[in-house]
């Protein structure tokens, strides 16, 4: 493994004036900002523009620009300008006439135009002439002309409080309120050619979201997303995406997510929703009678919420709601809204994103079961003998059952290999040919045997083992739900708490008036009576009970279960609560870091050598998380079983590659900063799946170099070539060195080290410190 790498890592420079032999990185040392920090910025001065709620804001190069609202008495049409770099407020430059005054109007940044549409309109102080208005209104950032759009044919209904997004070159409107009643309709026009522009109304399809209002929207991987927001009398925190293509609406579950994951943030109206990465941020609004001012982010990849938990140093804005937000770069900035006692707010306010690319670690293993790779295992099933392939390192770090299972077999296969080798033994002295000359056969594939199991569900099963996830049920499809129960009594079988309670909120969410009789017959066939009570609940409900006894199914029922539903509807059970907390198991880190800590370590079948010093390893492990390993076992897997460790030409500390088979096993990427230094290029020369590991790297050594780590970080940078981290080092030991002085490992640094301590300190003391030192001898 000590071949040189010629793959570059992207976002690291190299200097290649330096000899051909030895790559220097360079981390670009420079301004940078602490990630998900919150900075209170100068707020909008009365004299260029007044406090607000209820505006829009958009992004335009390094601007944020900020049009109209309320400022608590009159309805405003103002444009201000918030240049980023310079923290400054100033009035835009427009010329034409703009938009009449107007509050939740809409407004969205195409090619170098801003454009605005409909809104509420009139004199708010007298309560006279207010109107929602469906005009469009053009802005050009580089002349400031304001323009209206003039469209014939049909327009969108007068609306405000809407929802609007640009996508394929198009403006996108979606809901409102048009005075009388909340809407979900949706229209579209494109922005591409003003004299043949018309607006068109969209056909929506799938689970279209309610009629609502003064709720955001935004764009993630070619979908729109809408979040929560007044539905009637009715708030609710339900997320729906919507595909541009198809122009299909789906409601994003939450029902399967296990108890004790994040929930979604509480239902709340007057929010906001910004898109960055792969990640929608949440903040403000009104919950509840409350102003929470939590950052809620949801990953679509994952489709999973977390509170985003602020920076030590941050400077948090309260809760608001009616306030805007935008997105520049890597940070979104948030003015305005309304505040405590019905308060206007001028505050601007800045929130560093992290850049981290996401962890890849459930899809590697993911691939893994996909692709059958370097399989060791084949599970038996059933009557019919169903084989399917697995690797024993994920099986035996995922399940106890068959963990157990797996050892017996093993067992098995090890007696009667001896009693072969015997046999072998006795036929080879017989034709006197010794023992050791025959030839070895490869290692036999171990066999499991598990008559409980049917494939279909087994593999499942399966797929949850390497991903922790399992395929969400088609809606409507009971062949699906029936499915999902096979899974659910092999998870009670092979005690899988984490896959029982999935597959039970699967169940119940996917539970419907079409299928809920077959689920429930099939939930009393398996005994499965956490299921069959949530049927008999759902049927003898007030608003289910007669549609579903007229149904054929019902007329087909099992007497048995015809006279419990008729008892349920008569006399229903006293409710049970429990005070017990629900066994939510463990998931793919907790059993990989338990694997890696010791747990694994009877299983492992290759040994990794750093510096001569062997560390056992899993190599269905290895392959899934790096290509560099996976090429290995698959072309030129070494005899012995033993590969040699480096980076690059690099060797690195015992304690960076414990750090490095953290990161593999379980995608761990907390380490001390001389790690950062000595992993920095790992994720290309072992080709993981990004650059994850880097990132962190990065923003380790930028924030974590301190006095009392600077001595190892600087023996690190020695090592590992990296030139500006080394003078980094030196800086701050000289500018520090009566502190770092009394440094014990200061005295185990190399002679060549020291020696560089000198030449930094005699570099930087001027010849007055000379001279007062002199005075002092």
């Amino acid at each position: 493994m000590s071949c040189k790498s010629t793959k570059v890592a992207p976002s690291v420079d190299f200097d290649h004036s330096c000899s051909d032999s030895v790559e220097y990185l360079t981390l670009n040392f420079g301004p940078f900002e602490t990630v998900h920090r919150w900075r209170r910025l100068p707020p909008c001065d009365e004299f260029v523009g007044a406090r607000r709620s209820k505006h829009t804001v958009v992004a335009y190069r390094d601007a944020i620009y900020v049009f109209g609202g309320d400022n608590g008495k009159n309805m405003l049409n103002d444009l201000l300008r918030f240049d980023v770099k310079d923290c400054s407020w100033c009035r835009a430059f427009t010329t034409g006439t703009p938009p009449a005054p107007r509050y939740h109007h809409s407004a969205v940044v195409y090619g170098s135009s801003m454009f605005v549409f409909g809104g509420y309109t009139g004199d708010i102080y007298s309560n006279s002439n207010l109107k929602n208005k469906n005009d469009l209104f053009e802005y050009k950032f580089a002349t400031g002309q304001w323009t209206e759009w003039k469209v014939e044919g049909s327009l969108p209904v007068a609306r405000s409080a809407h929802g609007a997004t640009v996508y394929s070159d198009k403006l996108w409107i979606f809901a409102g309120y048009d005075g009388n009643a909340r809407l979900n309709d949706m229209w579209t026009i494109s922005l591409q050619d003003r004299e043949h522009a018309c607006w068109e109304e969209i056909d929506q399809s799938g689970e279209i979201p309610p009629s609502c209002c003064n709720f955001p929207v935004a764009v993630c991987r070619d979908k729109m997303f809408v979040f929560s927001g007044q539905s009637g009398a009715k708030i609710t925190n339900n997320l729906f995406q919507f595909e541009f293509k198809g122009h299909m609406w789906t409601r994003i579950p939450t029902e399967h997510l296990l108890r004790g994951s994040p929930p979604p943030p509480q239902r709340r109206y007057g929010h906001t929703m910004v898109a960055f990465d792969r990640h929608l941020y949440v903040f403000g609004g009104a919950a509840d009678n409350t102003l929470p001012n939590e950052l809620h982010c949801y990953d679509v990849d994952s489709q999973t919420w977390e509170v985003i938990h602020p920076s030590l140093d941050s400077e948090m804005p309260s809760g608001r709601l009616f306030h805007a937000a935008a997105v520049i770069q890597d940070a979104m900035y948030i003015f305005g809204g309304t505040v405590d006692n019905n308060v206007r707010s001028g505050e601007m306010y800045r929130f560093q994103f992290s850049c981290y690319p996401k962890c890849t670690l459930h899809e590697d293993y993911g691939k893994l079961w996909e692709n059958r790779q370097f399989c060791d295992v084949e599970f038996i099933l059933g009557e019919k003998e169903a084989r399917v392939l697995g690797h024993i390192a994920i099986v035996t770090a995922r399940c106890r059952w068959l963990r157990k299972k797996l050892l017996q077999a093993r067992d098995r296969q090890r007696q009667k290999s001896k009693q072969e080798t015997s046999e072998d033994s006795d036929e080879a002295a017989s034709r006197d040919l010794p023992a050791g000359h025959r030839p070895s056969g490869t290692q036999p594939m171990l066999e499991v045997f598990i008559r409980e199991a049917e494939a279909q569900p087994f593999e499942v099963l399966m797929q949850f083992l390497y991903t922790d996830k399992i395929q969400y049920p088609r809606r409507g499809h009971v062949q699906d739900v029936l499915l999902i129960m096979d899974v659910y009594k092999l998870a009670l079988s092979f005690k899988l708490s984490r896959l029982e309670q999935l597959c039970v909120q699967y169940i119940e969410a996917s539970v419907d008036l079409q299928n809920v009789l077959s689920v429930c017959e099939n939930a009393n066939k398996l005994q499965l009576d956490q299921l069959k009570e949530h049927c008999l609940n759902f049927v003898v409900k007030e608003s289910h009970f007669n549609q579903v006894i007229m149904t054929k199914e019902f007329e087909h029922l099992s007497t048995p279960l015809i006279v419990e539903i008729v008892r349920r509807k008569q006399q229903p059970p006293p409710r049970l609560y429990s005070d017990q907390p629900v066994d939510i198991g463990t998931s793919l880190v907790q059993d990989m870091k338990a694997y890696l800590e010791g747990g694994g370590l009877e299983f492992c079948d290759i040994i990794l050598l750093l510096d001569g010093h062997p560390r056992p390893a899993h190599k269905a492990i290895l392959a899934a998380r790096s290509s560099y390993f996976e090429a290995m076992f698959r072309s030129f897997m070494p005899e012995d079983g033993q590969v040699n460790i480096s980076i690059g030409e690099m060797v690195p500390s015992k304690q960076a590659f414990d750090s490095m088979l953290r990161y593999i096993y379980y995608g761990d990427v907390n380490m001390p900063p001389e790690d950062s230094l000595y992993l920095f290029a790992a994720p290309y020369y072992y080709g993981f799946s990004n650059n994850r590991l880097q990132a962190y790297c990065k923003q380790n050594l930028e924030m974590n170099v301190t006095v009392e780590n600077v001595l190892q970080i600087l023996e690190a940078a020695d090592k590992t070539q990296a030139l500006d981290m080394k003078k980094h080092c030196l800086h701050i030991i000289v500018h520090q060195f009566i502190k770092v002085s009394k440094l014990p490992n200061l005295r185990s640094l190399s002679q060549l080290l020291l020696l560089d301590i000198i030449e930094s300190l005699a570099t930087h003391i001027s010849d007055k410190q000379c001279a007062e030192m002199g005075s002092d001898i």
